[in-house]
């Protein structure tokens, strides 16, 4: 038997075997199969970090929710990370509105869920979850993640340090994992261009998907977010969508009848455009050009719209450049305030 040739400056271990891996068949980048739109379409990767932004109360946790309870209803499991407090009896009784059984929620094969509070404990889980190798991770929320290391918020060094400690193993061990990131209230934040938050971008290797509020999500009648694509590093879900750099992935809605919930992301239509993104506040800004149609006079600059409607500077900007946008055109061109 001939041996193998030696090749000289190249330690096989450190490098992977590209002949192994077209031996047991190229199956081509990963398509998103969890957190399925109306169309069966994923939004999320399993074996990679999924990151889902936006303003508080926007629907982010309620996604991630519904999103645990279909893992559960195709027979996967859960691990819930609650380090923003949500609570075991809040969030257990929403898993039951959603019809999830008491024998599931109380296997811990199936579900788990933890408010750690020291780095020890999430070692402890990180552990425990390369033998279990859970369906779905849940980590609510990042941004209080990071202070257990002693992290700071503006620091992309830390941010790359805790990702590698406590968010990146889940991934490696297979899971589909989502990490909810708040999003100030403000146009740094709303454009994802705060310090360290490029480090951010790159480190999940999955979608971004960022959340606006239509309808607030209150007991008794659900609510309604819309949903937008920031990144997808495979593409999977991309080539679902429109070909623009933040596309409406599509609007997640969530119904409460009588205690009874369901949810779930109705895919965007073709030709279906974002109507919230461009708002600071999340609120729909076809609806803030109809309450500026009903000025009299019309509305002459932002600080004219911030005085008369009482709006925030963002808030009054974005909704009068909608209003110019249809009825006073010549007004962009000239760069008016």
């Amino acid at each position: 038997m001939t041996a193998a040739p030696t090749i000289t400056g190249y330690t096989p271990l450190l490098y992977e075997n590209i002949a192994e891996l077209l031996e047991r068949g190229f199956a081509g980048p990963p398509a998103p199969e969890i957190g399925l739109r109306s169309d069966g379409i994923g939004t999320v990767y399993a074996g990679h970090a999924n990151c889902v932004l936006g303003p508080p109360e926007s629907g982010k946790t309620w996604f991630a929710q519904a999103t645990a309870v279909e893992v559960l209803f195709s027979g996967g499991s859960v691990l819930m990370i609650d380090l923003d407090h949500n609570g075991v009896e809040a969030t257990v009784s929403r898993f039951k509105a959603f019809g999830i059984p008491d024998e599931i929620l109380t296997d811990p094969t199936r579900f788990r869920y933890c408010e750690p509070d020291e780095v020890q404990a999430i070692a402890g889980i990180v552990r425990d979850s390369k033998e279990w190798a859970p369906t779905l991770v849940v980590i609510d929320s990042f941004g209080e993640l990071g202070p257990l290391y002693g992290a700071s918020s503006n620091s992309a060094d830390d941010f790359t340090n805790v990702f590698r400690t406590a968010v990146k193993p889940f991934a490696l061990y297979g899971a589909c994992v989502i990490v909810i990131d708040h999003e100030a209230k403000s146009k740094d934040s709303a454009s994802y261009g705060a310090t360290g938050t490029s480090a951010k971008k790159r480190a999940y290797s999955g979608t971004m998907l960022r959340f606006r509020v239509d309808r607030p999500f209150t007991p008794g009648s659900g609510g309604e977010a819309e949903v937008t694509l920031v990144k997808d590093r495979n593409g999977g879900l991309r080539r679902h969508v429109a070909a623009e750099k933040e596309p409406l992935v599509g609007r997640f809605k969530m119904t409460d009848a009588n205690g009874a919930l369901n949810a779930y992301i109705v895919a965007a239509q073709a030709g279906e455009t974002p109507q919230m993104l461009g708002s600071v506040t999340g609120t729909n800004v076809s609806e803030l050009v109809k309450e500026l149609e009903q000025l009299d006079p019309p509305p002459r600059s932002v600080r004219d719209v911030r005085t008369r409607m009482t709006w925030g500077n963002g808030k009054a900007s974005d909704a009068l450049k909608a209003w110019r946008e249809i009825h006073d055109p010549e007004a962009l061109t000239r760069g008016s305030e």
